[in-house]
C-alpha cells in the first residue's frame, strides 16, 4: 500500500490535455477538506478486465475481454464455468457485469458481450444468469442487437440499474466502421429501426417498459431510450437525480459526457465536437435544432471509459464528484459536479495505465481496473 499525494490545482480546460464546449468556472478547493488518500492492489496477472461489480457481501465479480469470468473472495480468484461463447476479437468480448441491486432475494447477475451472428457477423447480447458454486447457470438471453457488425468495433458497452429497476444499456454504432459527417455509410446510430447506436431501457427480465419512448420513425415503443450516440464505454446512475450519464468515445477529439434523456438525439454520424481521422471536418460545432450537445467534452480524446459518482461521506470535499476513467490519456480523473455542469482535475498522482472501468465498492472505496496487466486497484479515503 502507499499513500498518494493530492494534486489539487485544476487542469485549465484552455491547456493541451483537456478542452471543455464552454467555460465553466471550478469551484475554490479547501485544502482542509480534502481525503488523504491510499492505494492498494487487489489483483493483478490478468488480461483486459472489461468489467466488475460487487455482490452483496462485499464478493467481487469481474470479466476478462477474452470470455472469463471471475469470483473474488476472501484474496482468492476463482473461475465461474458456464459462459457462452464470446466473439474475442477487435473490440468485441465479454465487455460488462452488473449484479441486480436486490440480488439478494433473486440471485440475478447481468452480461453483455459480443457473439457471432448467424451470418458470420458480431452482435451484442445482454444476458443474466445465476451463480452456483464455481457455475453459473439458469442463463437466460434477454437482448441482441442482431448481427451487422463487420469490423469488430464499437460495441459499447455497460450495464447500468436505476432505484425503479429499469436496465439501461449502452450499445455502440457497430455496422461496417465508424465515419462522421454528411457522408457517413454507417448511419446505425441515427435510424431507429436499429439496435445499434443507441441508448436502451429495459425491464430487468428484458421486456420494454410501458413508459419507454417512441422515437421518430418509429409507430410503437421499443428497448430503445436515445440514440446517436457512436461507442458509449461508461455510464452510471447520478445519486442524487436519478438521471443516466454517460461516457462516450468521439472520433479525433470530441469525447463526450452526456446527460441521457428519453427520445434524445446526441448527433452521431452528422455532429461530433471532434474530427475524422482523416482530419475531415463532421460538423461545425454540436449545435442543432433536435440535436443534444454534450455538457463536456475533450479535444484531444483522453479515451474515455467507465465512471463513477462518489457517494462516500470518507471522502470529504469529493463527494458527489464524478470519477472517469481514460484508456489513452491513462489517467484517472475528478470531475466536479455543479448541476449539470462540470469541470476537471486530475485525482491522483500515481495511477497509470489504461483505465477501463471504476465503481465505488460497498465499503465506500472506489475500486479501478487497470491495463497492461489486468489489474484491480482499491482506492481508500484516510
Amino acid at each position: 500500500m502507499k499513500f498518494i499525494r493530492i494534486i489539487v490545482s485544476f487542469v485549465l480546460v484552455t491547456t493541451l490535455l483537456v478542452s471543455c464546449k464552454k467555460n465553466v468556472p471550478s469551484p475554490p478547493i479547501d485544502n482542509t477538506t480534502l481525503p488523504q488518500l491510499s492505494i492498494s492492489t487487489v489483483l493483478t496477472g490478468y488480461e483486459i478486465i472489461w468489467g466488475f461489480d460487487f455482490l452483496p457481501n462485499g464478493d467481487l465479480l469481474f470479466t476478462e475481454k477474452r470470455g472469463k469470468i471471475y469470483r473474488h473472495s476472501n484474496g482468492v480468484v476463482t473461475e465461474l464455468t458456464g459462459f457462452p461463447a464470446v466473439r474475442s476479437s477487435g473490440q468485441g468480448g465479454l465487455l460488462d457485469i452488473r449484479v441486480h441491486p436486490d440480488y439478494a432475494s433473486n440471485g440475478w447477475v447481468y452480461a453483455c458481450y459480443a457473439a457471432n451472428a448467424t451470418d458470420g457477423s458480431g452482435e451484442l447480447r445482454l444476458i443474466r444468469f445465476k451463480i452456483a458454486g464455481t457455475a453459473i447457470q439458469s442463463v437466460e438471453n434477454i437482448f441482441t442487437t442482431g448481427g451487422g457488425n463487420t469490423w469488430s468495433g464499437h460495441y459499447g458497452s455497460r450495464i447500468a440499474f436505476d432505484a425503479n429497476r429499469m436496465l439501461y444499456l449502452s450499445v455502440g454504432e457497430g455496422g461496417t466502421g465508424s465515419y462522421g459527417g454528411p457522408t457517413a455509410s454507417n448511419r446505425n446510430s441515427s435510424n431507429t429501426s436499429s439496435a445499434w447506436g443507441k441508448i436502451h431501457r429495459l425491464t430487468a427480465a428484458g421486456g420494454i417498459p410501458l413508459d419507454n419512448p417512441i422515437l421518430p420513425g418509429q409507430t410503437s415503443a421499443s428497448t430503445l431510450f436515445a440514440y446517436g450516440v457512436r461507442n458509449p464505454q461508461g455510464m452510471t446512475i447520478h445519486p442524487t437525480t436519478g438521471a443516466v450519464w454517460e461516457s462516450e468515445h468521439g472520433p479525433k477529439g470530441g469525447d463526450e459526457i452526456n446527460i441521457i434523456t428519453r427520445a434524445a438525439n446526441y448527433g452521431w454520424p452528422f455532429y461530433s465536437l471532434g474530427t475524422n481521422y482523416d482530419n475531415t471536418v463532421i460538423s461545425q460545432g454540436h449545435t442543432a435544432t433536435g440535436i443534444v450537445a454534450p455538457i463536456f467534452s475533450w479535444t484531444p480524446s483522453i479515451g474515455v471509459s467507465g465512471m463513477a459518482f462518489i457517494t462516500h461521506n470518507s471522502f470529504k470535499a469529493w463527494k458527489g464528484s464524478l470519477l472517469v476513467g481514460a484508456l489513452a490519456a491513462q489517467k484517472l480523473y475528478r470531475c466536479v459536479v455543479s448541476g449539470t455542469s462540470i469541470s476537471e482535475a486530475a485525482i491522483v498522482e500515481g495511477i497509470s495505465g489504461r483505465v477501463r472501468h471504476v465503481a465505488q465498492a460497498p465499503n465506500g472505496s472506489v475500486y479501478v481496473a487497470i491495463e497492461g496487466p489486468g489489474r484491480i486497484i482499491e482506492i481508500k479515503a484516510q
